[in-house]
């Protein structure tokens, strides 16, 4: 017979500093058998649809909620996902379920939970006939893992590569292995370590160390251990300001608990003794830019990891481009988020010249707009494909992104592509929908910290990462942490 599985998943990066709430309105929500319906897509929800038809399973979904990184979630977000996944799992329990399949990220926040996947977990594993059902899925490399995470799944699998290239193939992995448990009857349980580290997301790079070293270590006990079905390592989301926030491990083991946690205490002395490598803190923008040669065939990347939109920030913080336009760089690029300059450029006709109050309305803190004359390039409704299947956007919502309707304006010899929705710079496609060649400008601004290494290094020909004022800065010591356990580095002195 089929084995029977309950389907759903929640992803949300919450940046708890940010003052605005997410509402359930910024989330795509998909109910019931239109999960099925993203069979073959690109995301990891694609993928385990994908493997359930070959696996002939027979997925009982329920919903999935996604939104990109932004502020503390409404309550509201929690409890319609669990109302529709109570519904459906007391509607097939009495038929009999055999697994649980999750699309998770880890690090999600709402109003009444630190802890929104400890949470609901937890509340799965208190539904009558679900108890002991074994409970599989995927976790994002950022996710700030919790122990009560850990208690309540059986094999929760986390991305290995950042940017996340594998999130797909990590999903099915997570798959995979509940198709095994479902066949075995085996039981794995999950073990859980935390060191007292915070790293900023430049630090959290799989190329490099830390992680690279961390990496190798979890794959060499996964050969060393066959009982230890995996071991995860996660660079934790700084800007959630949790008791567990940070870098912390997992082992999905058959074996003895105490064997795999001693596994996971030589991970997190190899973390404290890396920590300095992770706490990344790139120079000033004012201290690099005028010192800077471009070379004369680009792109050369200025990269600014404190507007870092896969974090959570508006994407309309000013500094960095502003530094652009007083240097005057021709064949330059930025791209703002500010619907409400996209409304009044699509106003305009192409050709037409006009002055515009570009970003800084929703960072507070930051130099505030730019007020520019600016000519109409083009507009569009803002809809593109991925030309990388692997990128780490696809990670977040599968193939086709919608960043809202869109503008480009030229001031002077810079281009600036306006969007609507806040859209991180990680695959060439968004450029290149928008009718601009990346490999034919001079400098591209990007907001972002490690993810846009896999789209725009291979046609960089310099990058250099620059601190701007904004609400992902690298420099976690001016965050007010109130409920990270203490003491934690870098935040505070450690032996």
């Amino acid at each position: 017979m089929k084995k029977r599985v309950l389907l759903a998943g929640i992803f949300h990066e919450t940046h708890t500093f940010l003052e605005d709430r997410t509402k359930l309105e910024q989330f795509e929500v998909v109910r019931g058998p239109e999960l099925l319906d993203i069979r073959g897509d690109a995301s990891p929800l694609g993928g385990v649809v994908e493997f359930a038809a070959s696996a002939d399973w027979e997925l009982l979904p329920a919903i999935d909620l996604r939104a990109a990184p932004s502020g503390t979630a409404e309550d509201r977000v929690v409890d319609v996902f669990w109302e529709e996944f109570r519904r459906v799992a007391l509607r097939e329990t009495p038929r009999g379920v055999d697994g649980i399949c999750l699309i998770l990220h880890g690090a999600m926040v709402s109003e009444s939970f630190v802890d929104v996947e400890g949470e609901l977990l937890g509340r799965i594993r208190g539904l009558e006939g679900l108890e002991a059902v074994p409970l599989t899925g995927v976790l994002d490399l950022h996710a700030n893992t919790t122990a009560r995470m850990a208690e309540a799944a059986n094999g929760l699998i986390a991305y290995r590569q950042n940017p996340h290239a594998d999130a797909r193939a990590t999903a099915v992995d997570g798959a995979r292995l509940l198709d095994r448990l479902m066949k075995t009857g085996e039981r794995p349980v999950t073990v859980w370590d935390h060191p007292p580290i915070v790293w900023p997301p430049p630090g959290t790079g799989t190329a490099q160390d830390p992680m690279k070293t961390l990496e190798a270590m979890a794959r060499g006990i996964e050969r060393a251990h066959p009982e230890i079905l995996a071991v995860n390592v996660f660079g934790g989301f700084a800007f959630a300001d949790t008791p567990d926030t940070g870098v912390s491990f997992t082992a999905v083991t058959v074996g003895d608990p105490g064997a795999a946690r001693a596994e996971l205490a030589g991970l997190s002395r190899a973390a404290m003794e890396l920590r300095d490598q992770g706490n990344v803190l790139p120079p000033a923008l004012e201290t690099v830019l005028p010192g800077l040669s471009f070379p004369d065939r680009g792109p050369f990347l200025l990269v600014e990891p404190s507007d870092n939109v896969g974090g959570g920030a508006p994407g309309d913080a000013t500094a960095l481009v502003r530094a652009m336009v007083d240097r005057a760089i021709p064949g330059s690029v930025a791209m703002i988020c500010d619907g409400d300059a996209v409304r009044e450029a699509a106003r305009r006709t192409p050709g037409e010249r006009f002055r515009l109050a570009i970003g800084g309305k929703k960072w507070k803190h930051g130099p505030g707009p730019l007020d520019l004359e600016v000519e109409l390039v083009s507009t569009s409704d803002g809809k593109f494909e991925l030309e990388d299947p692997e990128s780490h956007l696809a990670s977040m919502g599968g193939r086709r992104v919608d960043m809202g309707p869109c503008a480009v304006v030229r001031h002077r010899g810079m281009r600036i592509l306006l969007m609507t929705r806040n859209t991180p710079p990680w695959d060439l496609g968004q450029l290149r929908s928008q009718g601009i060649e990346p490999t034919e400008c001079s400098v591209i601004a990007i907001k972002a910290a490690v993810a846009h290494r896999r789209a725009y290094d291979p046609i960089a020909t310099g990058s250099v990462t620059v601190d701007t004022p904004g609400p992902c800065s690298s420099n976690l010591k001016a965050f007010p942490y109130r409920r990270l356990r203490r003491p934690t580095f870098p935040l505070d002195p450690m032996p």
